[in-house]
C-alpha cells in the first residue's frame, strides 16, 4: 500500500467514524439513534479490519470506492445500512438457459458496488 493510499484510507475510516458520532436517525429516536451509531460504528471496524491485509492495489481501489459509495448512499438517504437490490426470482436468466448457476453468476454481476463485501460479512 502506497502513503498516499494508506492516508485516503485512514482518512476514511476517520469520516466513517465523524460520521457515526454526528448521525441521527430519521425517526428522531434515541434508542433508533444509538443502535444506528452502534451500527455504523461495529460495520466500519468489521469491514475495515477484514481488509486490512489486502495489498493488491485494484482491491484496494474497489474497497475504497465501496466505502465512499456506502457513505454517500447513507448520508443521502439518511440510512446507515446499504440499500437492498430488488431482483425477481430469474429475472436474470435467458430464455434458453435458466439454470441456478447462471442465475447465481449474473446476480453476482449485478450486485452494485456498495454491497460487494455486505453479504460476505453479514
Amino acid at each position: 500500500m502506497t502513503p498516499a493510499t494508506r492516508q485516503e484510507v485512514l482518512g476514511l475510516y476517520r469520516k466513517v467514524f465523524r460520521i457515526a458520532k454526528n448521525w441521527q436517525s430519521a425517526s428522531g429516536q434515541i434508542e433508533e439513534t444509538m443502535r444506528e451509531k452502534e451500527y455504523i460504528r461495529n460495520e466500519a471496524r468489521t469491514l475495515f479490519r477484514k481488509n486490512k491485509n489486502v495489498t493488491d492495489p485494484n482491491l484496494i481501489k474497489q474497497c475504497i470506492e465501496e466505502c465512499e459509495a456506502r457513505i454517500e448512499i447513507g448520508l443521502h438517504y439518511n440510512i446507515p445500512y446499504p440499500r437492498p437490490i430488488h431482483l425477481p426470482p430469474m429475472g436474470l436468466a435467458h430464455k434458453q438457459g435458466r439454470t441456478l448457476r447462471h442465475q447465481e453468476r449474473l446476480r453476482k454481476i449485478s450486485k452494485p458496488i456498495y454491497l460487494k463485501s455486505h453479504d460476505e460479512v453479514s
